[in-house]
Formats: C-alpha cells, structure tokens, sequence
C-alpha cells in the first residue's frame, strides 16, 4: 500500500512538470484562456446584475464624430455605448435604444424601432464609422426631435408615459445655435444628459442640459475614461433612484433619500398631510404679501392690485389716486370734483344737482324766499333784477320801490315830452308877440296917414 502511494505521487509529481512545461510552450494568450481557472463574478461586479432592471425607457444616444475625435478615440466612445447597453433592461417592451452619428451633419445610424435585443444593437454599435469636420450639436437635437422621437421610428405613445432620453457625447464646442433647440426638446418633455470630454465646452454642455445640472452634465478627461460614466449613468437609470425613474408618487418635486425618496413643493406650495400632495399657500392671507390694498392669489404666487379709482405704481405694490376728474373720467354736466379715487358732481352758481346727481338745471331765482326784490323779480338766468308794480319808481338801491306822485312828478319819458311842449310853445309866443309888436307899428302908422289925409 505505500509502495502504490509513493508510485502515485511520482507520476503526480511528473504530471506537473509537465504541466509547467506546456504552460511555458504556449503563447501567452493561449496560457490564460486555457490554464487560468476561472474566476467567480464578484457580487456587484459587471457579471454580476449587470443590468439592472430601470424602468423603460426610449434612449437616444447622440455621439460627436467630428474631425477633432481620432479614430481611436471614436472607438472608445462605440465601446462606452456597448457598455451602457450592457447595463440596459432592453427590449421592445422594455428599454429602446437609438444612436445618433453627427458632425456637419446628422446620420441616424439606427432608430428606436430597429434592434429589441443587446447582441443586435452592440453589432450595430461596432459598424459605425466617423463622419467629418463640424460640430452641429443643435441640428442633432432638432434631428432627434423630427425623426427619431416619432411613433413611426419607435417611439411609444405619450399615454403610456415612457421617458424619453437623449444622452449627447461631445468634444467640442457647438456650431450652431444649441440653446433655443435644447429649450425646446425639454419642453417637449425629452430629459437630455450632456457628457463633454477633453476639450468640451462647460458652458454649452450646460446650456443643453435638463436640470437640475449636477446630476445631467458628466465630463472626462479624455476618451480613454470616458467608461468610468457608465457606473454613473447605471445608478440614474437603475430602479435605485426612483426620482430620477420618474417611479414615485410625488405630485410636484421627489428628492432622493438614499433607496428611498421624499415629496417636496414648489415654491408658494405646500405638503398635504398625505406627503404626496401639495396644495398653494394662501399667498394673499395677512402678514404674507406686500400689497397696499388688493392681493391676487397667482397659483402659489399672488399680484397686487388696487381699488376703483386708484392706479398701482410702478414698485406693483402701492397704489395712487387716480385724477377722476381728469378729462373723460368723469360724466359731470357742470362742475367735478375730485374725493380720494372718487369724485362728486355739483353745478355752476345759479344751477341746482338733477337727482341723476351728473347733470343741472338753472334754479328759478325768482321763486320766493331766492330773492329781495320789494315787488317785482326779473329773471335772468342764472341772475336777476328787480322792478316795481305801476305807480311805483325804484329806489336808488334797486331792490325796494316809492309811490310816484303825479302832480309832482312825471316819467322821464313825460317830462321829455313837456320841455318840448313848452320850448315850442316859448317859440310860438315870442313869434306872436313880435308879429303883434309890428302890427301896432303899423297900425300907427296907418293912423297918422289917415290923420294926414284929413287934413289935406
């Protein structure tokens, strides 16, 4: 028995001799695929739950391929694409996937509704090939938004409320004008990350980006690390953040709590009992809001405004009298007058308030108690004057009146009539009188040639 024993251990002995020596024969790739042992997937690893089962999504890869990313470098970014895909829960009914080629121009290499599988889109992945000088990063998105996110091209409907996600890989600075394009996208509801490398610019990487920003805009280096991104983009993607998956119940704002998450609201909202919900503060209640009269609850917000007659200022909080008897602003027959924001209608002197209390009517001056006039009012609207009954002349202080005495005293108009009278009557009675004197001269005088004949 231990003569077998040490006979076998001889020959184990040669056998690993032999061993040794053909591992030292054989090349050294052949030496570590055939004799290495292999090893167990650590928990966690890439082999692991590599692919995580994230919600689905239709994502849209946007890769720059303009002449400053080399060759060699392009072939890193294709591997960092089949390493997401890697991490992916993909299918037609799960993940989708689409991979955008851009430059000067934009290629769709392949859209959402093409490959369902991993092994399809990662053979897709390796045949596509640079295309040339330029950096249209904006005509991508715009590319993206007309024929890639379409029903047509895969894209789910809208009612079964699929993200949608655009990952952008660039280099360099934008050509074009990215802003308003990348504006728009998000507000077409498409989530765009931006990961720029090596000689990208941060400040158009941010601009395209959705927020909020530290968890949309990734940067590396270089090409040659730009995998460290997809551990990152796993985490986003996968079923641990729930926020980021859209898989939560918030109505407004999910802020991520390690595995978890908690609610939040907007600005002017608040959280409903059930940690869910929220409901508008009452913007407009004391002590809340800065309006000088009237307060405007806004949605969560409010404006002030002002009561009838006032106008609000330009700090949009206090407020000013209006002028309201400014022309036009008043409906005023006669006379407005301005009271705090209102105003009030009265009349000129002479005129009395109509009850519609805008318009006037003359008053009757001569209407009893309105006047003081002995005996006779005269109107004259607005005024008057005073007169006197026959038989009556009006005193010096044109209010009262005396009784005329006839034998005494005449009108003016008679005692006009008498001086003429009596200036003719004067001239009548010098005539008369003249006339008389000369007919006694000549009557004399025929007297004396009547005495003269006689004596003859």
């Amino acid at each position: 028995m231990g003569r077998a024993l040490g006979i076998l251990g001889t020959v184990g002995r040669a056998l690993g001799i032999l061993g040794c020596c053909l591992a030292l024969a054989l090349p050294a790739a052949s030496r570590g695929s055939a004799l290495r042992p292999r090893r167990q997937p650590r928990p966690g690893g890439p082999s692991a739950d590599t692919t995580c089962k994230n919600r689905p999504l239709d994502l849209v890869f946007i890769v720059d391929s303009s002449r400053s990313v080399r060759p060699e470098e392009f072939e890193k970014v294709k591997i960092f694409l089949s390493e997401m895909i890697d991490t992916l829960d993909v299918g037609e009914r799960t993940t989708r996937v689409a991979v955008m080629n851009y430059a000067s121009t934009v290629k769709v290499e392949f859209p959402l509704r093409t490959y369902f599988d991993k092994a399809s889109l990662k053979e897709a992945v390796s045949r596509i090939e640079p295309l040339s000088a330029g950096t249209m990063t904006g005509l991508a998105i715009q590319t993206a938004m007309d024929e890639v996110f379409t029903e047509e091209m895969g894209t789910r409907p809208a009612t079964l409320h699929i993200p949608k996600v655009v990952i952008v890989v660039t280099d360099g600075r934008p050509q074009d004008q990215v802003q308003d394009v990348a504006a728009s996208a998000r507000t077409a509801g498409i989530e765009i990350y931006a990961v720029g490398v090596d000689r990208a610019d941060m400040q158009s990487l941010r601009i395209m980006a959705s927020e909020p920003l530290d968890e949309h805009v990734f940067y590396v280096e270089t090409y040659g690390v730009i995998e460290k991104l997809t551990s990152k983009f796993r985490e986003t993607f996968c079923a641990m953040d729930a926020c980021a998956l859209g898989m939560h119940s918030c109505e407004q704002v999910c802020v991520r709590n390690g595995r978890s998450y908690l609610c939040d609201c907007y600005e002017g909202y608040t959280l409903n009992p059930d940690k869910t919900t929220c409901s508008a503060v009452d913007t407009c209640a004391p002590g809340r809001h800065e309006c000088d009269q009237i307060c405007v609850s806004n949605n969560g917000s409010y404006v002030c405004d002002c009561y009838e007659g006032y106008t609000l200022n330009p700090d949009k909080k206090t407020c000013s009298a209006m002028d309201m008897c400014a022309p036009g602003r008043h409906d005023c027959a006669q006379v407005c007058l301005s009271n705090d924001g209102s105003y009030s209608c009265a009349c000129y002197e002479g005129y009395t308030l109509n009850p519609d209390k805008k318009t006037c009517s003359a008053v009757d001056v001569c209407a009893p108690g309105r006047h003081d006039c002995e005996q006779v009012c005269v109107r004259d609207d607005p005024f008057f004057s005073c007169d006197c009954y026959q038989g009556y002349t009006l005193n010096p202080d044109k209010k009262t009146c005396s009784r005329a005495i006839r034998s005494s005293l005449v009108t003016t108009e008679e005692s006009c009539k008498c001086e003429a009278i009596a200036a003719l009557q004067d001239s009548v009675t010098s005539r008369l009188e003249a006339l008389s004197t000369k007919l006694d001269e000549v009557s004399e005088k025929l007297q004396a040639y009547q005495d003269r004949q006689q004596v003859v």
